[in-house]
């Protein structure tokens, strides 16, 4: 118990070298203040690994030298984004919402003519021309147009869409993670 009387009463004794250290190195008082307050508190967490009658002076300032240090790289590393708008570009639209709509649309997808499923996915998943998938489908160029529109109004009735507005985030979404809703 003396021995932890001892090291405080050094501590306290060695605090204002330490906050004039911490301000050579930090530039501002309020930083060199929470330096040392760091320093404080790492010290007396970790003071069963100073050994007695050694340079406590030392081991202080070392203390504080790291953690400066390591706030410095730390620092470096972080991104300063006061307005939020870096934050903002990291948000992203809920993924629930997405799955469900994903659902439906197989669902949809399943209830159409082989022919005009075959049409739709070949135009609009593959990224196929009209004239490539006529010609993988062996048909002409009008045929694979007409099936492809016809399979895209039987998906929006399948899936009561009526306008393209209902396409992407919806409106309180979009104030959430912001980004204007699709028009």
């Amino acid at each position: 118990m003396a021995q932890d009387t001892d090291f405080r009463k050094e501590l306290i004794a060695i605090i204002p070298n330490l906050r004039a250290f911490a301000a050579s190195l930090a530039g501002s008082f309020d930083r060199a203040d929470d330096l040392v307050q760091e320093t404080l508190v790492k010290a007396w967490d970790k003071q069963h690994t100073f050994q007695p009658g050694t340079n406590l002076k030392a081991w202080l300032f070392t203390i504080l030298r790291n953690e400066f240090y390591t706030q410095m790289r730390k620092k470096g590393r972080e991104v300063q984004d006061v307005d939020g708008i870096h934050a903002m570009q990291l948000a992203g639209h809920p993924e629930q919402q997405g799955h469900l709509d994903l659902q439906d649309f197989r669902k949809a997808l399943e209830q159409l003519p082989d022919d005009q499923r075959e049409a739709l996915i070949l135009i609009g998943a593959s990224g196929f021309s009209y004239e490539e998938a006529a010609e993988i489908c062996k048909c002409a160029v009008g045929t694979i147009k007409s099936r492809v529109s016809r399979a895209r109004t039987r998906m929006a009735d399948l899936l009561g869409i009526e306008g393209d507005g209902e396409f992407g985030p919806d409106s309180i979404s979009s104030q959430i993670i912001g980004v204007a809703p699709a028009a």
